[in-house]
């Protein structure tokens, strides 16, 4: 829109001449000899030629309740403060607008709610020592991440799937709780089995079912009935040098374990890799527990319907786990190898803070 004092300067010209000025001046020179700014002289022009007239048409519809600078300060509000409700958005902008004109602002703007993902929590100083660990790696190329022995623990519960369930339905509370479009969850359903397990490049490791708490005794006493065996295989199929991961989980770090692994490390040819803290996003195996699970209720679709005690559900659990995890095929751990440049890069991208994996 152009501004009314310019508006009344800009009628006194004929069409003739605002012609003969166009081919003879620039916009530029055209303002500075009328004093008005160049943006004007522009618009004018080119709402001249497209309606024959420098008048704002009639536009369809309510007057916009918002200015340019109105909307920008929303924008602003809601990408500084975005966990506001809508609601105490619209009190910390004060603007006598609807809640409704405020959503529609932001979804010019490509701006709407989303589910916060959900991350272990960082601090500043985790984050600090996350991005020293990642620049620490961050010439480790796809050959020096396939030595690296993954491990950790999970715990699977038999209605453990993720996958979120979308029904057909219509918008009524009758349909939405009818018993075809509701998702169980048994009272039995926090029944899990606890399993810790490994892989290296492409080759599984085994996987070990703990029943109990998993303190530094039982954690050591895994690491030397399954994963050393595991390691002396890989020696002797010519794979050396292998670096085992360990998160910051307490039996992982305790003295005792770290004894042990001073004790062993040498003497079965393996290094000791200490992960910066709270960051399952530099661990893969995080993402073949969800694999895992994944396949667990594809190829066992009853499996959160077991029925029994929960020593007989356990059971289940394990003997469908054994034979999911030894039917994980060599693309899905290399793709999860070939994913570890990309972390690195990505946390230091993120100054140590969240990634997207």
């Amino acid at each position: 829109m152009l501004p009314a004092q310019h508006r009344q300067q800009l009628t006194a010209f004929q069409k003739g001449q605002i012609e003969g000025r166009r081919h003879t001046m620039s916009h530029a020179g055209v303002g500075r000899e009328l004093g008005i700014p160049r943006r004007t002289i522009t618009s004018f022009l080119s709402r001249f030629d497209e309606h024959g007239t420098i008048e704002n048409l009639p536009r369809p519809g309510a007057p916009r309740k918002t200015s340019a600078a109105g909307d920008r300060y929303i924008v602003r509000t809601a990408e500084s403060e975005t966990r506001l409700p809508l609601a105490e958005l619209r009190v910390q902008i004060n603007e006598d607008v609807s809640e409704q004109t405020i959503r529609r602002r932001l979804h010019e703007a490509g701006i709407q709610k989303w589910r916060a993902v959900n991350r272990p929590l960082l601090s500043k100083k985790h984050a600090a020592q996350r991005l020293e660990w990642a620049r620490e790696h961050r010439t480790w190329t796809r050959e020096d991440w396939a030595k690296v022995a993954w491990s950790d623990e999970s715990a699977i519960q038999k209605d453990s799937d993720s996958h979120v369930q979308w029904v057909f339905r219509r918008q009524t509370k009758d349909e939405k709780y009818a018993c075809k479009n509701i998702r169980g969850k048994s009272r039995d359903g926090t029944v899990f089995q606890m399993i810790w397990a490994c892989f290296v490049g492409d080759k599984l490791g085994p996987i070990v079912f703990v029943d109990g708490k998993v303190n530094s005794d039982v954690y050591i006493d895994v690491l030397a009935k399954e994963f050393i065996p595991f390691i002396d295989a890989l020696n002797a199929d010519g794979t050396s040098d292998v670096v085992f991961q360990r998160d910051n989980a307490s039996p992982h770090t305790a003295r005792k374990t770290a004894q042990f692994l001073t004790d062993v490390g040498h003497e079965h040819h393996f290094s000791v890799m200490h992960s910066p803290p709270n960051s399952p996003d530099m661990n893969p195996i995080e993402n073949l527990w969800a694999h895992l699970k994944t396949e667990l209720h594809r190829r066992y679709p009853d499996t959160k319907y077991i029925r029994g005690s929960p020593a007989t559900v356990r059971g289940v659990l394990k003997a469908r786990l054994l034979d999911v995890w030894w039917t994980i095929g060599e693309e899905v751990l290399n793709s999860l190898i070939d994913s570890m440049p990309c972390r690195v890069k990505a946390l230091i991208a993120a100054k140590g803070w969240y990634t997207r994996f």
